[in-house]
This record gives structure tokens, sequence and C-alpha cells, in this order.
């Protein structure tokens, strides 16, 4: 049996091996080659590609690249775009998840006076889904936010995407606020919960 590995790339690289499939794939930081892919995964998880918006994808999916292309290009002190690769015999590097790590300032989620990393944008391709990757992705955020210093970590999930709750409640994440949204009624959309992790308490880890 082959095994995965997840490489985290911070200071130094960490490999964790995990004999979870028998496909191989990495977690590293993404580079500027990537952004294509990181864009089309992104696009294809959070924007429908039915009926009216269908159209609009195209435009979507340029619209989060140069938004990526711009963060990687200009990182702040603490960001980080992860990519989960499956790796084969040929070399191929074939994108199938992503998460981006940064540090937002204080404002009415949290204590004053007070900076926080914020994880978004975890996305995994529908095929290579209940895998382990999602978990592999956030356990690297994991990893990183303490090598920057940080001991809690923060991220938003939608109401109603009861499979992604599902997991943020396996690895330990806790409502911190639920967070409605104005045009709720208007668009149907589902409101937001901010998800809080105690990192000092991290057995995932």
């Amino acid at each position: 049996m082959t095994s995965w590995f997840f490489k985290a790339y911070h200071q130094e690289q960490v490999i964790l091996p995990a004999d979870l499939s028998e496909r191989q794939f990495q977690i590293r930081a993404a580079t500027p080659a990537d952004l294509h892919g990181v864009a089309e995964i992104i696009s294809e998880s959070f924007h429908s590609q039915q009926g009216i918006w269908g159209w609009a994808f195209p435009l979507l999916r340029l619209g989060i690249y140069e938004d990526l292309k711009h963060r990687l290009a200009s990182p702040a002190p603490h960001h980080i775009c992860l990519v989960a690769a499956e790796t084969t015999g040929d070399g191929a590097n074939n994108l199938v998840g992503t998460v981006e790590l940064g540090v937002r300032f204080s404002n009415s989620w949290t204590q004053a006076g007070r900076s926080f990393p914020y994880l978004s944008n975890l996305a995994v391709r529908p095929q290579y889904r209940r895998h382990g990757l999602a978990s592999g992705l956030l356990r690297n955020c994991e990893k990183v936010s303490q090598e920057w210093g940080f001991q809690d970590l923060y991220l938003h999930v939608l109401e109603n995407n009861y499979q992604a709750r599902q997991l943020y409640f396996k690895l330990g994440y806790r409502v911190h606020k639920v967070e409605s949204n104005w045009n709720i009624f208007l668009l149907k959309s589902s409101n937001q919960i901010l998800l809080h992790k105690d990192l000092r308490n991290n057995s995932s880890i």
C-alpha cells in the first residue's frame, strides 16, 4: 500500500506520513504556477455553473485568479496559500485542494486590540472529498498558526453547509458567533457562523 504524505511549508518542511489511501498527495505552499488551478478549485466549490450564473462563471474565476495573483505577489507578513496536489510516477502535479491562512486585526469578532489568524477558501475537488484532504489542509494551517505565535484560529462556514460544519466540529472548532446576512430573505442565502478553535488544546496536531 502506498501512502499520502502531508508536507507543510513553514520555516522548514514537515512530512506527516499516514496510510490513508492508495494514492499519494502532498500539501505544500502554492506557487505562481498553481494559480490557475487554485482559482478553478475555488470557483467550482463556491460558485454555481448552472442556470443564469453559468455565463458569469468565467468572470468569477478570472476575478479569483487576479485576487490570488495579487496576494502572492505582495504577501502580508503572515499569509500563506496551501495546496493539496496528487503526485504520480511521471512527475505530474494535479491540484485537488487549497486553503488560505492570514492574519486579521481586531473587530467585532474578537477582543479589541488583538490580531488573529483567519482561515478562508478551504476547497477540495468533489471527486477527492471525504478522503481526509480537507482535514490535512486544516491541520497544516493549525501548525502554521502556532508557528506564527498564535493559539487561536477562526473561520466562517455557512449555516446550511452541514458537511463542512461536521468536519470542523470533529476537528475541535466551536461556534463563536452566528452572523445574520441582510440579504438572507432576498437571495435565500444562509447565515454565516464564525467558528473558533483553541489550539492550546489541540490533540489533532
